[in-house]
Order: C-alpha cells, then sequence, then structure tokens
C-alpha cells in the first residue's frame, strides 16, 4: 500500500466500490422493516467484532483466526430482532442454487454470518424478515451503489431512544467508500443506536433524543451528564450492525482487526455507543485483489480507512432517512427536524 501522503479522494462512494462485492436490499411493505446481504460470490477473508452487550448475530465462532473456515461467501443485516436471523437462510438457499459457496463434497454450502437490529416497536412485531426476504434480497443485489435511508435492514431503524421511543428520530442505512492509492475500503451501516449521531467533523448531533416538545435535539450527552435520567430501558432494543469491505488480501487475524479498530468510527459518529441495550457487530471482508505492503504500516492506513468509512456511513444512514408515522408514533427525520437543538 502506498504510503498516507498519496492521493485521497473525498467522495463519498459506496461499499460496491470494493471489487467483488455486491449488495441486495429486501424492504417489506407491510410495515418497517427489511434486510440487506452483502456477498462476495468468490469468497472473502471475514473477520467480526461485537462491542455492544446485547447482539443478535449467526456464525460469528466460525471467523476466529484459529477456527477453521477461511472465507465467507455473504453477511447479512436484517430487522426483526433475533426472528430476523432467518434471513440468512434464504440467503444460503439462493447461493446453493447457484453453486455459490465451498464445496463439502455433499453440496456446496455458503457461509453467511449474520446480524440482525430492534425494529419491533414499528407496527406489527409479528411481520419481520423472514427466509424468503433474505432470498429477495440476493435476488436484489448488484454492484450499483445501494440505496440509503430507509431501505433493507435500516427500514425500521430509530435512533435517539434513551430518553423514550416517542422523542426518537429516524434511522436507516447509509454507505461510504474511502480509497487511498489502489485500495479501497466500503462500509455499509445500519443505524438503530440508543445514542444520537454525530457529524464527526463538527461534533455536533444531526439526529437522535429530542427534547420535549419534539422540536429539537436534546443531546443526549450532555443531558446525561447534567444529571437527566433516562427512560428504563428494554435490554437489546437498538444496536448498529455493518460490514467493512476491502479489496486488499488479508489474513484473518488481520480481518478481524480491521473489524476491530473499524469501531472507531461508529465511537466517532454516536453518541453513547455500545450501550448495554445496543448489540453492535461489524464485520470485515477482504476481497484479496490488491496486495497489502507491508503489515504494519498497511494495516494502519487501512485501519484509518475502514473507521473513516463507518464514520461516512453511520452520518449518512440518518441523511438520507425519511420520517415515518406508523400509527400513534410519528418519527421525524434529520431533514424535516433541521439542525436545531435544545
Amino acid at each position: 500500500m502506498s504510503a498516507p501522503s498519496s492521493s485521497l479522494s473525498h467522495s463519498v462512494g459506496a461499499i460496491t466500490d470494493v471489487a467483488g462485492i455486491e449488495v441486495g436490499h429486501f424492504t417489506e411493505t407491510r410495515r418497517p422493516t427489511g434486510c440487506t446481504v452483502i456477498m462476495a460470490r468468490d469468497g472473502a477473508v471475514a473477520g467480526v467484532d461485537v462491542r455492544g452487550a446485547a447482539p443478535g448475530t449467526r456464525e460469528t465462532d466460525l471467523l476466529a483466526p484459529g477456527n477453521f473456515v477461511q472465507q465467507v461467501h455473504a453477511v447479512v443485516l436484517a430487522g426483526g430482532s433475533a426472528w430476523g436471523l432467518a434471513a440468512a437462510e434464504g440467503a444460503m438457499r439462493w447461493m446453493e442454487e447457484r453453486k455459490i459457496g465451498m464445496d463439502v463434497r455433499f453440496g456446496t454450502l455458503p457461509i453467511v454470518p449474520a446480524a440482525v437490529l430492534f425494529d419491533l416497536p414499528m407496527g406489527d412485531a409479528r411481520i419481520r424478515p423472514d427466509a424468503a426476504a433474505g432470498y429477495a434480497a440476493c435476488e436484489a443485489a448488484g454492484t450499483a451503489a445501494p440505496a440509503e435511508g430507509n431501505v433493507g435492514a435500516g427500514t425500521g431503524a430509530l435512533v435517539g431512544k434513551l430518553f423514550g421511543v416517542q422523542r426518537a428520530m429516524k434511522g436507516g442505512i447509509g454507505t461510504a467508500s474511502v480509497k487511498v492509492g489502489g485500495i479501497t475500503v466500503g462500509a455499509l451501516i445500519a443505524v438503530n443506536s440508543l445514542g444520537d449521531v454525530i457529524d464527526h467533523n463538527t461534533g455536533q448531533p444531526v439526529a437522535g433524543a429530542r427534547t420535549e416538545d419534539g422540536k429539537a435535539l436534546l443531546d443526549t450527552r450532555r443531558a446525561l451528564l447534567r444529571g437527566l435520567s433516562p427512560k428504563p430501558l428494554l435490554a437489546g432494543t437498538n444496536t448498529t450492525i455493518g460490514v467493512i469491505a476491502t479489496d486488499a488480501v488479508l489474513t484473518k487475524v488481520q480481518a478481524n482487526r480491521l473489524a476491530n479498530v473499524a469501531h472507531d468510527g461508529l465511537a466517532r459518529a454516536i453518541n453513547p455507543v455500545h450501550t448495554m441495550s445496543d448489540g453492535d457487530t461489524l464485520f470485515a471482508l477482504a476481497t484479496g485483489r490488491v496486495p497489502l505492503e507491508g503489515d504494519a504500516p498497511g494495516m494502519t492506513v487501512l485501519s484509518t480507512m475502514a473507521a473513516e468509512a463507518v464514520a461516512i456511513a453511520t452520518l449518512r444512514a440518518v441523511h438520507a432517512a425519511r420520517t415515518v408515522t406508523v400509527g400513534d408514533l410519528h418519527i421525524p427525520c434529520a431533514a424535516d427536524l433541521g439542525s436545531a437543538r435544545g
């Protein structure tokens, strides 16, 4: 990899700028929920890092560096809480039909880890992503820049719920990519955080808990520090999940490290983050198209790129989100609320 002084593109980009990565959304029409597949048909070395205390995941143990499986073929992100993990079954079926996966002599076995977020307050909770939804997301997958906001896994996402869901704002899904020299790092993040989303360039909240009249941002961090008491929380009712992808050649150890440091991007863009009520989980995929020059300096630059892509994608998720009303619950988006703060 070239030195950090090489040209850095500030265009927003998308995770599909990474060669070998495809993305497809399924968006449920009966209530705000859905799922998203991030596919690597030719396989990708993968890692994962779970920081939140209330994760909902599938097939994460196999990504540990010491375990046998070396590559995965897709990652599924879904709403629906733990029920939404069923979407990964549909993704497996779609890929098996097309012989995408690992040859295990008796068949082709797609390796599909997954993570879910809690969007059950948004409408009829009995409607959630299932195997058919995961299959449909694969059918929709391609290399074009994926849609952002109220689509796929971000459809029912909310942010800023620490003082009650009635004072929350609309979350969503966002993507970005960063290029340095000949290497690309992209991120796709579904933002359903307990905390506020922060513009990491200014330090100011752009979406999150609102004041009691609902007309301005409360600024959760400052509210907590001045002693304002949060509402009682149902554990695990939040969570930001996502995927970082790169075309660099990485080992499983390096992929796991990349997932680890990518959480720095969440820490810049969400406050508070990694709470007892969030299941924050990030996967890293390496499609192995470009050699990484110099292990230590190469990983340092790659890690910086990953954190930046995650922070940008997180911010884009709320900027792309749109206001929704479900029953008596009216959830404004950042664009409608503006930048007013209490």
